[in-house]
């Protein structure tokens, strides 16, 4: 997790030096890279949490109380 931490931080650092140049935004590159670095931290974060996730869901469901009976319709 710090290596992607560290590799978002230089990716940022370098984009950010690049617009204060003479540029005045940033190109479709750079705005690909942006969106595929956070494509890689989203799957990353639900691959490493997506378990633990799905364990407290069950545990929260399990807790609930049963669902009352529903009333007939015509009653």
């Amino acid at each position: 997790m710090t290596q992607l931490y560290t590799t978002l931080y230089t990716f940022m650092a370098f984009t950010s030096d690049r617009l204060k140049k003479d540029a005045k935004g940033a190109t479709a590159v750079e705005y690909g890279l942006l969106v595929g670095l956070i494509a890689v931290a989203i799957i990353a974060t639900v691959g490493l949490l997506g378990g633990k996730l799905n364990g407290l869901f069950e545990t929260i469901k399990d807790a609930l109380p049963a669902k009352a009976a529903a009333p007939a319709a015509g009653s």
